[in-house]
C-alpha cells in the first residue's frame, strides 16, 4: 500500500539544533518511534475531516531533545476513510508496516475505538497481549458497528485474539454500568479506580512494566476552561500525573504501540496543546530511559512466611522494582510494588497476586 494517499505529510517547523524537532524525520525507521495523527472522530460521535494538528506540533517541536538517542519519526496526519471501517483498516496497514520494522507507533488523536486497530494488528505479529487501558468508563456494549462503547466488548469476546491480561486503569464509579464493572472482575481483570491513581504512580506502575499495548482515553484526564478531550469530564487525572502516566508507559519492557484518543483537537487552547506535546515527549523520554536499561537483570530474593504458607518476591538490583513468585524465568514472575512485598511481610497478601 502506498502511505503517501492516505497520509498527509506534516509541514517543516523550524527548531534549534537542541530542541526535538531538529531531530524528527518524516520515514518509518527501524526501531523508531513513529507518530501518526489521526482526525476520525466518528466513534466518539464527532467527525472525520482532516484536523489541523499544528498547534500540538508547534509545542512538541521546541521542546528538549536531551539525550534521545531513539529515532523519531512524524508520518503526518491520517486521512479518513470514507467510513469508520475504512479508516479502521488504513490504520491497521500503516500499524503493520511499523511492526514489520519494530518501530513503536504511537497514534494520537481519533476516538477511542481505535484501540481495537491497535490491538487487532498487534496481535497478528505477537500472541498472549498485555494490554492496559486508562479510561474512565468501561463499556461492553454489544453492536455491529465499531465505537468507543463497543470496541472493548469486541476485544475481549473475540476467538481471533489472544489476549494474557488486560488492565483498566481510572474508571469512575459513577460513570459506570455495574454490570460492566461486575464483568470485567468476574472474569478476574485488573480494575484500578481513578482515587487509587492520584499523586503518586507507585500503585499501578507494575501494570504497565510489562504490557506491549497501552491505549489512553483523554476523558481520564480533568478539563477546566475549555474541553481536553471529546467527553471532558471535572474530575480525572491532573495534568502533572498524566504526564508521569505517559513517563511509566515508556518505561514498558514489552511496549510496543500506544494510542492517545478522544482528545479535543478543536480546542483553541494552547495549554491543551501543550499538555498533549509535553505526554508525547515523557513517553518518548521513558522509552529512552528504558532502551538504556541493561540487558543482564539481577534480582534479590525474598520469602515471606503468612501464616502455614511461604511466598517469594524478587526484586530488580538495578531498577528496584518489585516481582512476585520464584520462578527463574522472570517472565513468569508477576510484577508487583514494593508496598505488596511490605504488607505480605505484614500478614496481608494482594489478592492479585495468588490468581
Amino acid at each position: 500500500m502506498d502511505f503517501e494517499d492516505f497520509i498527509i505529510s506534516p509541514r517543516n517547523f523550524k527548531a534549534e539544533s537542541w530542541q526535538i524537532g531538529s531531530r524528527i524525520t518524516k520515514d518509518i525507521k527501524e526501531d523508531s518511534i513513529v507518530l501518526l495523527f489521526v482526525s476520525d472522530y466518528r466513534g466518539a460521535g464527532g467527525d472525520a475531516e482532516v484536523q489541523d494538528f499544528t498547534a500540538v506540533r508547534k509545542e512538541f517541536y521546541k521542546l528538549s531533545q536531551l539525550d534521545f538517542e531513539i529515532p523519531v519519526v512524524d508520518l503526518g496526519d491520517l486521512v479518513s476513510g470514507k467510513s469508520v471501517q475504512d479508516s479502521h483498516y488504513i490504520l491497521q496497514e500503516v500499524l503493520s508496516a511499523c511492526h514489520y520494522k519494530r518501530a513503536i507507533p504511537v497514534i494520537i488523536g481519533g476516538s477511542n475505538d481505535f484501540a481495537f486497530s491497535l490491538f487487532s494488528t498487534l496481535n497478528f505479529h505477537k500472541k498472549n497481549i498485555n494490554y492496559t487501558q486508562i479510561s474512565n468508563i468501561i463499556s461492553l456494549q454489544q453492536g455491529e458497528a465499531i465505537n468507543e462503547y463497543t470496541f472493548l466488548g469486541k476485544i475481549l469476546g473475540s476467538k481471533n485474539f489472544s489476549i494474557k491480561n488486560y488492565h483498566h486503569l481510572g474508571y469512575q464509579k459513577h460513570l459506570n454500568e455495574a454490570d460492566s464493572i461486575r464483568l470485567i472482575k468476574e472474569v478476574e481483570f485488573d480494575i484500578i479506580r481513578l482515587a487509587e491513581m492520584m499523586n503518586s504512580t507507585e500503585k499501578t506502575e507494575p501494570f504497565f512494566r510489562k504490557t506491549d499495548l497501552v491505549t489512553l482515553n483523554c476523558d481520564a484526564i480533568e478539563s477546566f476552561s475549555e474541553p481536553f478531550s471529546m467527553n471532558p469530564q471535572v474530575n480525572g487525572l491532573n495534568r502533572r500525573e498524566i504526564c508521569a502516566y505517559m513517563k511509566e508507559i515508556g518505561l514498558s519492557e514489552n511496549l510496543k504501540s500506544v494510542g492517545i484518543f478522544n482528545y479535543n483537537i478543536y480546542s483553541e487552547n494552547q495549554l491543551n496543546h501543550q499538555l498533549m506535546a509535553q505526554m508525547i515527549w515523557y513517553l518518548i523520554e521513558g522509552i529512552n530511559i528504558q532502551r538504556s536499561h541493561p540487558r543482564e537483570r539481577h534480582y534479590e530474593l525474598f520469602y515471606v512466611l503468612i501464616d502455614e504458607d511461604q511466598y517469594a518476591f524478587k526484586r530488580d538490583t538495578f531498577s528496584n522494582l518489585w516481582y512476585f513468585g520464584d520462578d527463574d524465568n522472570i517472565e513468569n514472575c508477576i510484577p508487583c510494588s514494593r508496598k505488596d512485598f511490605e504488607d505480605a511481610k505484614r500478614g496481608t497478601l494482594n489478592p492479585r497476586l495468588t490468581f
